[in-house]
């Protein structure tokens, strides 16, 4: 048994790494928002009361650097997923919110584990071209990482999930807006939907995941997590009304499209085979179709 360190633990990644995790027996420990109360904490994580002591929670601000040192000295990690940051659905959150969260937390924690635990830093694809605040901040979180590996010797390394999408995602993302309306019968306002996008279900993330911390392959600077193959956001839209069949359309164009956005996201899934000998098994109708009866089961 190994003892892992989950930040975000509430987050729509996180929440379910924590609870495979959980489910496998694992030693884990939470860092989650002083706001966040204990009891949303476990309705997050899917946790039963009974099992409440099977996660360690933490209520720790990133943000304070004494606090997130105290609490890794009392956690005393041998392994540590960091996926917290600010402004995963809203890209275009206050620079100076985005900076304190996701650079200035990012270095406290690697601060305040000095090397002493192996760390997974969450990327994002968009930070190749860093096109907004929230893919700029994780850029940079992502150059005082690399710094730290290279003149500490600090096992850190990027784990760069593309188009993440599944049960539990936040309403305001495409995927979950797009089949409640698509539910109800409503009609869709999008953008144009051109953007070329690498769709991977939340379950083959997780298995992604825990196979980069299996395989410890702290070489190799990032490993990227997606399918290799790219549908349009249109398309998905589209898909998701075809599957649902209950009426109503996308009305493709009725909104401007929004800067800050790359054209294509693609993972290169052949070089992440090479490493972990994983691939994506879950279709993006499958996926979609799992998603769908989530909901409709909420």
């Amino acid at each position: 048994m190994m003892h892992y360190l989950v930040t975000g633990a509430t987050g729509f990644i996180g929440s379910h790494l924590t609870r495979r995790l959980v489910q496998a027996g694992e030693k884990v420990s939470a860092l989650v928002p002083p706001t966040e109360s204990l009891r949303r904490v476990y309705e997050i994580i899917g946790i039963e009361a009974s099992t409440l002591r099977k996660v360690d929670v933490h209520k720790v601000d990133l943000r304070t650097a004494g606090a997130v040192a105290r609490a890794i000295d009392l956690i005393d990690p041998a392994f540590v997923f960091h996926l917290a940051a600010a402004g995963v659905t809203d890209p275009f959150l206050p620079p100076d919110k985005a900076i304190r969260t996701n650079v200035y937390g990012t270095i406290h924690l690697l601060r305040a584990i000095k090397g002493r635990a192996r760390v997974i830093v969450l990327r994002t694809p968009g930070e190749i071209e860093a096109l907004n605040v929230y893919a700029a901040s994780k850029a940079a979180a992502w150059q005082f990482c690399q710094m730290y590996r290279r003149t500490q010797g600090w096992p850190v390394v990027g784990a760069m999930p593309f188009q993440v999408y599944g049960p539990g995602q936040t309403p305001q993302a495409l995927i979950p807006s797009a089949i409640e309306a698509a539910l109800a019968g409503r009609d869709f306002p999008t953008t144009s939907g051109r953007q070329q996008r690498d769709w991977i279900y939340i379950d083959d993330v997780i298995d992604a995941l825990i196979a980069v911390g299996k395989a410890n392959r702290f070489d190799i600077e990032t490993i990227e997590i997606g399918s290799g193959s790219t549908s349009s956001v249109r398309e998905v839209v589209e898909l998701i009304y075809d599957l649902v069949g209950r009426g109503g359309r996308p009305l493709i164009g009725a909104l401007p499209d929004r800067p800050g956005e790359a054209e294509i996201q693609r993972a290169d899934a052949d070089a992440t085979a090479a490493v972990l000998g994983w691939r994506a098994q879950i279709s993006l109708e499958a996926g979609l179709h799992k998603t769908i009866e989530s909901m409709m089961n909420e």
